[in-house]
């Protein structure tokens, strides 16, 4: 009889041990934007809900930033970096093509046997990662990081009216470890490709090889484009999210969405259903909109306010560029 490969022995379940962040130092007010815009403090507040948003130092580097969110992580969940398996960073800040900002940010930590790996899904990658993570652990066991890092500061062209006084700069990070019980649903994702000039890059980093005098490259998005989309398209995956973990949306303590705008948080809340006892995550009111670093961030500030706390059911809803989309249900460490 041919030899047969061994099946790799895993956890029975996966949770969500431990969560970290990282917010810059600097904190900038809607004043300060409106320096390079023709736009007010009101206008933002009332489109938005933004009041301000952290911009990174030079000394706060991606790797920095997500190392330290990861750091805490670790100490929330008590995990030693030597027990860490794998990480997994979701980002598209990375200026770099290679190395992964994983590996550097592995090593900065601790977790030096892990490997290490990045996810590009935009606003929506930290799900991405967060299921990913789930998979790994339910198939291998072991642990997981998953980081959620952005310089977004690195990419934007801030004389532009349409994203200068929305994204701000963070990490969020949570640990995933083995589990009893069942702690992260299945995800519901997916992407529509058909739209992914509804935010963008101005031009490919070719176009500066080729063209010195090109501007560098920049972030570009259709704002009511995307507001549609997120508004009719997102509930529905919410709720799949949630029937895909055997709930119902009464069931949820806790809903996380990805921090791209008040009102469209609010509006997607309602057409979800969401009853009005659930905590909802608003944490772009004092980050801005920090893309795939903006879920983490959000869950450190509800657990950290006491507004949520273990043992919630969260329903977390990341989308964005591509159009991509990931939803998950999990329980709060």
């Amino acid at each position: 009889m041919k030899p047969q490969i061994a099946a790799p022995a895993g956890a029975p379940h996966a949770r969500i041990l431990g969560v970290g962040a990282y917010r810059p130092r600097r904190v900038v007010d809607n004043d300060e934007v409106c320096r390079f815009i023709d736009s007010s403090d009101e206008w933002i507040r009332r489109r938005t809900g933004i009041v301000h948003r952290r911009w990174a130092g030079p000394d706060e580097t991606l790797e920095v930033m997500g190392a330290e969110a990861a750091s805490k992580a670790m100490a929330a969940a008590g995990t030693d970096p030597a027990r860490i398996d794998c990480v997994i960073v979701a980002t598209f800040t990375h200026l770099m093509q290679t190395p992964a900002a994983a590996a550097r940010i592995a090593h900065r930590v601790g977790a030096t046997r892990a490997a290490a790996f990045d996810l590009s899904a935009g606003c929506a990658g930290f799900v991405h990662g967060l299921a990913l993570a789930a998979d790994t652990v339910r198939a291998r066991g072991g642990h997981v990081l998953v980081i959620g890092a952005e310089r977004m500061t690195d990419v934007l062209d801030l004389g532009d009216r349409a994203t200068a006084f929305l994204f701000g700069d963070g990490a969020g990070a949570v640990v995933v470890g083995p589990s009893r019980t069942p702690g992260i649903g299945p995800v519901v994702w997916g992407a529509d490709g058909s739209q992914d000039d509804a935010i963008t890059q101005s031009a490919p980093w070719t176009a500066l090889r080729d063209d010195p005098g090109v501007p560098f490259p920049s972030l570009r998005q259709d704002g009511q484009r995307v507001f549609r989309w997120a508004v009719y398209q997102m509930p529905e995956v919410a709720r799949d999210a949630v029937r895909a973990a055997g709930l119902a949306v009464e069931d949820l303590d806790v809903f996380v969405p990805h921090q791209a705008n008040v009102r469209i948080i609010d509006a997607m809340a309602s057409r979800i259903g969401l009853p009005p006892t659930t905590v909802i995550g608003k944490d772009i009111v004092h980050s801005g909109n920090t893309s795939g670093a903006s879920i983490p961030l959000a869950m450190d500030a509800l657990l950290g306010s006491g507004e949520a706390a273990g043992g919630d059911t969260a329903l977390l809803l990341g989308y964005g560029a591509g159009l991509s989309y990931a939803g998950t249900v999990v329980t709060l460490p």
